[in-house]
């Protein structure tokens, strides 16, 4: 439902955004990724129209949002990075203001207000002025009015920004469940947020994608996924070390803790070998020799391992 070819955004000699492409169906909650500066809201920005693109075109539904940008913001429903409030209105006043821009009226205006209060659990606070809300409940009044109208698209650019970890466990829950029937795309920094929430994640830098797929595969491709994390006792480190070294599926081990009483550390097993193959093998081997296995686990890897090792993180 947004299909986005070369899309180039430059400011002067600077490029923002580089060549970029990708497109999201509906279902899909895409989790979108980057170190700071690397062009994920101007990326958002032109993608809903707010920032014309130096090169490229955005689909939206199958409208294009440079030839035809009514039919495609009709579509979309978002939440922009430290979204405007107007502070003397009430939460309900501001989003009926909301939804009559949007043209609703009457009974429809209303039902629409309703739900949107109810979905982002702001009917505590409905009739307080909004200068009086705390940062939550100000980002849960903006993350509602780009629900109001029950858009099929959400671009929400950190939904959970200055919440409290309750607020974030219920806006993460409220994106999950529309994003049964919706595309949504929403970027984030917080890592766990794509873990929990997201069908599939795209991370750039430079304005470039550079890495695209589910989470899990993401963290696949992280350097320590597969390998086996011990903590073995019932001989010296440095004797438990070299048992293991013997093993013919491990092809090299890091050492966290190796003393009298035994051995903690990572084992990474060989190209041809699966981490849970190698793990059988160590637990086995125990066995025969009767050690104490205090830990045995295959580390499946991390997303934020992997973000760094992809990214360059020593940049200002």
């Amino acid at each position: 439902m947004i299909e986005v070819s070369n899309l180039t955004k430059q400011f002067g000699s600077k490029t923002a955004v580089d060549n970029l492409s990708f497109s999201v169906g509906k279902g899909e909650v895409l989790g979108f990724l980057g170190p700071n500066g690397a062009g994920k809201s101007t990326t958002m920005r032109m993608v809903t129209g707010y920032l014309p693109p130096t090169r490229g075109s955005v689909m939206v539904g199958g409208a294009d949002m440079v030839a035809n940008p009514v039919e495609a913001k009709k579509k979309i429903g978002y939440l922009p990075e430290n979204a405007p409030l107007y502070p003397d209105m009430t939460v309900q006043g501001f989003l009926s203001f909301i939804a009559e821009l949007r043209g609703l009226r009457g009974a429809q205006k209303k039902a629409a207000v309703e739900k949107s209060l109810e979905l982002c659990f702001l009917e505590p606070v409905r009739n307080q002025l909004i200068d009086t809300l705390s940062k939550g409940y100000r980002h849960r009044t903006c993350l509602a009015q780009s629900v109001l109208d029950d858009p099929d698209i959400l671009i929400l650019d950190e939904p959970t920004d200055g919440l409290d970890p309750n607020q974030k466990h219920e806006v993460r829950s409220l994106i999950k469940r529309m994003g049964e029937n919706k595309v949504i795309i929403f970027s984030t920094h917080i890592l766990e947020e794509v873990d929990a929430v997201c069908s599939r994640a795209l991370i750039i830098d430079r304005g470039k994608v550079i890495a695209d797929g589910p989470p899990a595969e993401l963290r696949a491709r992280s350097r320590k996924a597969g390998s086996v994390l011990v903590d073995i006792e019932g001989l010296s480190g440095s004797g438990l070390k070299a048992e293991l070294e013997r093993i013919s599926k491990v092809a090299s081990i890091e050492v966290t803790r190796s003393d009298d009483s035994g051995f903690a550390g990572r084992v990474f097993p060989t190209k041809s070998t699966s981490g849970h193959d190698l793990s059988a093998e160590i637990s086995k081997l125990a066995a025969e020799k009767k050690w104490v296995l205090r830990d045995l686990h295959v580390d499946e890897g991390r997303l934020d391992e992997m973000f760094r090792e992809i990214t360059d993180t020593t940049r200002s």
